[in-house]
């Protein structure tokens, strides 16, 4: 068998085993690499070269800064204005809804926009009295638009660009993609808001994403913070002044129990050593003994039963936060005597309630099985210190933080940073892997995500995917498969020229990126249209923006990308739901792709 036909094999393996859906994908796509050092159609180096190219390493810097956003409160940010703005009309949240996702997406990947915005939207729906159905889809495909809009927007894009360098010497630049990005964008929206009511199902699902925007005030609530909590300053000549933090425990006065103590702004907690003058001591009780407490201690009275809002405020903000926790069966905490105000064992989380059956504990009880507690820490600490061999946590708190907390600590860091990342990718003062490493390592030493909180952040499953299969376009290449398929394809369309060619190219990768990864599919796609655009002796640049736009147009299946996926279940779509609202959103895509695309960048 021929070297070409060997790679043909091995692409029909590879289509085949998407389709079939019952290997990992990352097997699939290791298993691809390794076929071809295996046949000898490439070297073993040549089959893992992908794993350092740049473009690999530029994907995975993405997802980190995508990562930052949401840890800094852009995106809680972001899904709070959409929510001010939308009021109670249909036309407006679509339009405003569309257009943030598309702009996130061109900034952090369709997959972090559509993951941020997806809760926000559920609810809004809900507030509307529309099923989530009628939006959800929407969401997304604005989401495939929108990462046509700049170079970060998709794999595929950075896969393009990284083609016609090597075709042609020249790139696209960042803001290139805008050309064809912001027309996608206007005819989505423009479908969604004419058609989406008739084309789209209504129905509800049972699982629904959690909308975590208002938890801290529910914890408020559902633990009685709020109830006779009066806030305390610690006054110059106080015995609590100097005295260790540990040692504050006022279980022992009847009708008084310690919430927590908050530095002078009310904003910090405090976890140092000692007590200082000007702290402030959130305690909850009968007036009569908290008074007596203030004169005993020399505390003064800051403020009678604050409402639920400065509570919550006090308790989650940019620097700390809530966890509520269970314990476990077999936990090593059963037993052990916890009480309010009492600072754990680490040093760094502080009790503030905790119920058994929904009703507070006296404060001489012992832990059982099945006991609630409230924390309260830096998101940080709760994030690292929720072991759960000891207690099993109902809400993450980076999930709670990136819904709850906008514009949190960082934010203006990152604005900078992103600001400057744009800017070195836009007049290209380094190359596109290097600007994302250094932004990404940035992000680290700044403090806005932790190491752990980055590897959470990158999607494996893209970088490997990325990774393994670019050999795969190398195979194509090298071997003269691509020449042949270009070949075959001139020989059918090139009599009607250059645009019908562009039109075949579209269509091909449009099937394909409804059944398998729309980024594999560019991967097989783009060494063809080179090679087609080469044999026309045209420009590659319309060929390419045109797979990328075909690829981009991934909306007729549920397994086209894991955004059509991540919202079947909470709007309860089936498969026909998508190809009939896709549809439409296909045709607008090919009309950009064969008919503006080669307006811009001339055959």
């Amino acid at each position: 068998m021929s070297d070409i036909w060997t790679v043909f094999a091995i692409i029909a393996a590879v289509v085949g085993l998407f389709m079939w859906d019952r290997l990992p994908v990352i097997v699939v796509c290791i298993g691809c690499a390794l076929a071809l050092w295996a046949t000898g159609i490439l070297t073993l180096n040549q089959s893992l070269a992908g794993f350092g190219d740049p473009a690999t390493i530029f994907i995975a810097s993405l997802f980190v800064i995508g990562g930052g956003l949401e840890a800094a409160g852009v995106t809680a940010w972001a899904g709070q204005m959409l929510s001010a703005g939308a009021g109670d009309s249909r036309t407006r949240l679509i339009v405003l809804m569309m257009a943030l996702v598309g702009v996130l997406s061109a900034l952090i990947t369709v997959n972090g926009a559509v993951a941020a915005l997806l809760p926000v939207v559920v609810v809004l729906a809900v507030r509307l009295g529309r099923p989530p159905s009628q939006l959800l889809m929407p969401l997304v495909f604005a989401g495939h638009a929108g990462s046509m809009m700049f170079l970060t927007g998709s794999p595929v894009n950075v896969l393009v660009a990284d083609s016609l360098q090597e075709a042609s010497g020249r790139s696209f630049s960042y803001f290139e993609f805008v050309l064809v990005g912001a027309p996608l964008l206007v005819g989505v929206v423009a479908i969604a808001v004419v058609f989406g009511e008739r084309l789209l199902p209504t129905r509800v699902s049972a699982n629904l994403p959690p909308d975590l925007s208002r938890h801290a005030r529910t914890l408020v609530k559902q633990y009685r913070l709020s109830s006779e909590v009066y806030a305390l300053r610690v006054l110059e000549g106080s015995p609590l002044a100097g005295t260790p933090r540990r040692e504050i425990d006022f279980s022992d006065r009847a009708g008084i129990e310690l919430v927590t103590i908050k530095g002078p702004d009310a904003a910090t907690a405090v976890y140092r050593d000692a007590i200082e003058a000007g702290d402030l001591v959130f305690v909850r009780g009968d007036a009569e003994a908290i008074g007596l407490l203030a004169g005993e201690l020399e505390l003064g009275v800051v403020d009678e039963i604050p409402s639920i809002e400065r509570i919550k405020r006090t308790l989650v903000n940019r620097t700390s936060g809530l966890a509520e926790v269970l314990i476990p069966p077999r936990s090593p905490l059963i037993g052990r005597r916890f009480y309010p105000g009492m600072v754990t064992d680490s040093g760094d989380m502080v009790v503030l309630a905790i119920q058994r059956r929904g009703e507070d504990l006296p404060p001489q009880a012992t832990l059982s099985a099945g006991d609630t507690l409230l924390l309260q820490g830096s998101w940080d600490t709760l994030d690292r210190r929720l072991d759960p061999a000891r207690v099993l946590v109902v809400d993450q708190p980076d999930v709670v933080r990136r819904q709850a907390v906008p514009l949190g600590e960082g934010a203006r860091q990152m604005a900078v940073l992103m600001a400057a990342f744009v800017l070195v990718l836009a007049t290209g003062l380094a190359p596109p892997a290097v600007a994302g490493l250094l932004v990404a390592c940035t992000i680290l030493i700044l403090g806005i995500l932790s190491v752990e909180g980055a590897y959470r952040a990158i999607n494996w499953t893209t970088v490997i995917l990325v990774g393994a299969m670019m050999p795969l376009s190398t195979a194509i290449s090298e071997t003269g498969a691509a020449q042949l398929l270009a070949e075959g394809l001139v020989a059918t369309l090139g009599d009607a020229g250059p645009r019908a060619v562009l039109a075949g190219l579209f269509v091909l990768t449009a099937i394909m990126g409804q059944v398998i990864s729309n980024t594999a599919t560019a991967f097989i796609i783009i060494p063809i249209a080179v090679v087609a655009a080469l044999e026309m002796q045209v420009s590659p640049a319309p060929m390419l923006m045109g797979v990328c736009v075909a690829a981009a147009g991934a909306f007729l299946t549920p397994v086209a990308t894991p955004t059509n996926l991540m919202v079947q279940e909470p709007a309860a779509y089936r498969f026909g739901d998508y190809w009939k609202f896709g549809l439409p959103m296909m045709g607008w895509f090919f009309v950009i792709a064969v008919f503006l695309v080669p307006l811009i960048w001339r055959f």
